[in-house]
């Protein structure tokens, strides 16, 4: 039998298992129970005392600037992966290099797929499969760098999709072929206004694709302007009946559809 270990909850339960994600399931139940009022800065408080091994996960997109201040204030070296999928705005790029440099994050850790040569030789895999290409590209290599840690911090809202209408702060991911662990949405209850008034109020730089027309940003290939009145993810795979690139999982499965609300 595998031997007992400590969870952060102080628990003692087997390291793998279904013992495993019930006791993640009660901390995460109690976590949000206790924090169901609190700010953003709390829950991020919150999770790096209670998640030994945390990571911050952002794309540096049009709105990651909050949240990587946020956690700026709250904890400078805090790991932050970065997944470049080789596809991105040069912008992005650029952005992200000041970003880092202006908020002080001393703990940038870039995630790259080690196989694109041989899977997407013509980068059309896109305009074939774009699941197959967010798969590879940022699945993989986000799940693999994840191995390490306990849990994770994204940056999702609820008023993103309707795949997000009742995201909580806490909640247990369980990836197939990994153990299961806490991921973390401090902002999950912010609207696009706390954000706008957020980044306006601490004076910080948005990425400059905002002022063009995007106001959601992923690869290049599969991002275009969004008109006014459109929902703001409408630039993302447009015409397709895809919402989300696949790096979050719920009861096991890939999040990548579903109905708007």
């Amino acid at each position: 039998m595998p031997r007992d270990t400590l969870v952060p909850n102080g628990q003692k339960i087997l390291p793998e298992g279904p013992d495993h994600i019930a006791a993640l399931t009660a901390q995460v139940t109690a976590l949000n129970n206790s924090l169901r009022h609190h700010s953003a800065t709390d829950v991020l408080r919150a999770a790096i005392e209670n998640v030994p091994n945390l990571a911050l996960v952002s794309s540096f997109g049009a709105e990651s600037v909050a949240l990587l201040h946020l956690a700026a204030m709250v904890k400078r070296d805090l790991p932050v992966l970065f997944i470049d999928t080789e596809m991105l705005f040069a912008e992005t790029l650029v952005y992200q290099q000041e970003l880092s440099e202006r908020l002080g994050l001393r703990n940038i850790q870039i995630i790259r797929a080690a196989d694109i040569l041989e899977k997407d030789p013509d980068g059309t895999l896109h305009q074939r499969d774009p699941d197959a290409c967010c798969a590879f590209r940022k699945t993989v290599p986000l799940q693999n760098s994840l191995q390490g840690f306990d849990g994770w911090i994204t940056g999702r809202k609820r008023f993103q999709s309707g795949t997000r209408a009742s995201l909580p702060f806490f909640e247990v991911e369980t990836p197939p072929n990994a153990t299961a662990r806490i991921k973390v949405n401090p902002l999950a209850h912010w609207q696009a206004s706390d954000v706008a008034d957020y980044i306006d109020e601490n004076r910080l730089p948005r990425h400059p694709l905002v002022a063009q027309g995007y106001p959601s940003i992923g690869c290049a290939p599969c991002t275009s302007k969004v008109k006014p009145g459109e929902d703001p993810r409408a630039g993302r795979w447009r015409d397709t009946q895809k919402e989300e690139c696949g790096i979050h999982f719920v009861d096991g499965k890939m999040v990548r559809t579903g109905a708007k609300t």
